[in-house]
């Protein structure tokens, strides 16, 4: 009989904003979805490094701004705004060249008024961002002021590469990823994945494994997670997803045609059963 689906596969993802998307879409597909939170997303306590940076662009002290996530630039607009009025700050932005990483920004900045003169191809990982400006400023960078708006934790490889250039680079830190307050959910399910109660996990981003290997690490039971994990099909939603994974020492074993929820649950869906003896095996 043909396989619909996970055919019953237990698909372990550690979501916290779509938690309830992803486990229906996980169910809708054959899928038996556990979501766990492992982690939360939280302003920071002072915003004073976005004050900083809108008083320079009105100054007119960047000569580009790089703007990585669409929710990073609508929580730093919100931010500016309570203190700098937007017809100070917008059209000092306007008069500054804008470079994105990939449509999310962009879409964002349009919906200010603002648009993108450079953007990303995909995957959008730092690399395609460092491609992006490389093309646009064939003389090269050297000396060029570029602020970065910063997505969660800083994006080290994308800073030392603009710094390699000769650009003058400065981090806009928004807001910040913070594990759970509330940390049992999380042990309790690195405990479940060491007793072999999951067959697949989905990681939909890199501060997830950072954060899963992190609690493992203080539990005392980081060795114990990772051989747990090699027995189980991996599923990275993307490339920066995917090089997070590997810097903790997790392979992946599948990565979506592109990197969206609903396309890596389908994708998954039709490929992972075919994966999963052979990970049993191994």
């Amino acid at each position: 009989m043909a396989v619909s689906g996970f055919g019953g596969l237990r698909v372990l993802a550690l979501e916290s904003r779509r938690a309830k998307e992803i486990a229906t879409l996980i169910r809708t597909c054959g899928g038996v979805p556990t979501v766990v939170p492992v982690m939360r997303e939280i302003p920071l306590e002072s915003n004073e490094e976005a004050f900083v940076f809108a008083q320079s662009l009105i100054a007119g002290e960047f000569d580009l701004v790089l703007f990585l996530t669409g929710a990073g630039a609508k929580m730093l607009f919100h931010a500016v705004q309570t203190r700098y009025p937007p017809e100070a700050f917008f059209p000092a932005l306007k008069r500054t060249r804008i470079a994105v990483r990939g449509p999310k920004p962009a879409a964002v900045l349009r919906e200010f008024g603002l648009a993108a003169g450079i953007m990303s191809q995909e995957p959008s990982t730092w690399r395609e961002v460092l491609a992006a400006l490389d093309a646009a400023y064939p003389e090269g960078i050297r000396a060029l002021r570029i602020a970065v708006q910063e997505y969660g934790a800083s994006n080290l490889p994308l800073l030392d590469g603009l710094r390699q250039r000769g650009a003058l680079v400065t981090p806009v830190p928004v807001y910040q990823w913070a594990l759970p307050l509330d940390l049992q959910e999380m042990r309790e399910v690195i405990r479940a994945t060491q007793r072999g109660e999951f067959d697949v996990l989905f990681f939909l981003t890199g501060i997830q494994a950072l954060h899963l290997c992190r609690v493992a690490g203080e539990m005392g039971e980081r060795e114990g997670l990772l051989q747990s994990l090699k027995r189980m099909v991996i599923v990275s939603v993307g490339p920066s997803t995917t090089e997070e994974l590997l810097r903790q020492g997790i392979s992946p074993d599948f990565q979506p045609s592109h990197p969206k929820m609903g396309i890596l649950v389908a994708e998954a869906a039709r490929v992972v059963p075919g994966m999963i003896e052979g990970k049993r095996a191994g």
